[in-house]
């Protein structure tokens, strides 16, 4: 049972993950990346603190004592956040939702590297497609956007970085959800961004905006506050390499979604620019992807 729970919530963050890109990408268009990061955490953190001070005021302490590892937990996934929305300022959804699957997949070598998981032939030969698909597809992404070669560049470099230090949020995750609860967690991880990107943000620029955007930005910050509290729960009730795996489908709900609204021709967000080599490059990036972070299940377990 707990097992079906922890893959219910990592489809319900896989699915709010796959549109989440393109929805960065629209506000961009009038906020600027770290005020949307800002805003995002902030109403997340809101929220959660009203919960916590009428059901569960005693989790509060968490604020003022938090554990070393939760405020570095916190600080990684601040930039994971900022990295990301950056990745897809300079680039496109579908692009940084490809880069940043080596987050998934550095967790799972976390695991293998420092807790002394054994890597398998499988696994091996996925990290290797991993890295060609990245290539692959980094390389004939250029071939696209001729003219524009700095900006995917410094897309790039942020969504790697943002993949990275989510492989950090991920690995502190699953050691204090043994011993905290998700929602005071969470409480503390939204709260340190608000007031690190504070002085960085430009929270006046929200005033400007008509009900249209203020709608998609209050959606974006129920985003943060849904899909991280699944995923918490996730790691709770399920491996972190199974966890990984349905999140790493999440690129696919994007590529499927741009690749219809490019039909569409619609006004409000640019087209993507696949060609059968980058769409290879990502299929390979993805396999690749699944073998890291999929472990054999032990012959004599039973199914929940």
């Amino acid at each position: 049972m707990e097992r079906r729970k922890g893959v219910i919530y990592a489809v319900i963050t896989a699915g709010l993950w796959g549109f989440l890109a393109i929805a960065l990408k629209v506000a961009s268009r009038y906020v600027d990346s770290v005020t949307i990061v800002w805003f995002r955490f902030t109403l997340a953190f809101s929220i959660l603190f009203v919960y916590h001070l009428i059901k569960r005021p005693g989790e509060l302490k968490i604020l003022v004592r938090p554990p070393v590892t939760l405020v570095i937990a916190a600080v990684a996934l601040t930039w994971n956040y900022v990295g990301f929305m950056l990745g897809i300022e300079y680039t496109t959804p579908a692009n940084t939702q490809i880069i940043v699957q080596m987050g998934p997949i550095t967790l799972a070598l976390i695991g293998i590297i420092f807790f002394r998981e054994k890597m398998n032939l499988s696994q091996m030969i996925g990290f290797g497609l991993t890295i060609i698909g990245l290539i692959f597809f980094y390389h004939n992404q250029l071939k696209l956007i001729f003219g524009a070669e700095a900006a995917y560049n410094k897309g790039f470099i942020f969504t790697l970085s943002a993949a990275f230090s989510w492989a950090v949020y991920g690995t502190l995750q699953k050691k204090l959800v043994t011993k905290y609860s998700t929602s005071s967690l969470n409480l503390f991880i939204y709260g340190v961004p608000v007031i690190l990107l504070f002085p960085f943000a430009h929270p006046e620029t929200l005033a400007h905006l008509d009900w249209g955007w203020w709608i998609l930005m209050v959606a974006l910050g129920l985003n943060t506050l849904i899909a991280y509290g699944s995923v918490a729960l996730a790691l709770k009730y399920l491996e972190a390499s199974r966890v990984s795996i349905i999140l790493v489908m999440n690129p696919i709900i994007t590529f499927i979604t741009m690749a219809i609204l490019g039909y569409l021709e619609v006004s409000w967000i640019a087209a993507e620019k696949f060609s059968a080599a980058t769409v290879l490059g990502a299929l390979i990036v993805l396999i690749g992807a699944v073998m890291v972070i999929r472990k054999k299940r032990n012959p004599s377990s039973v199914s929940e």
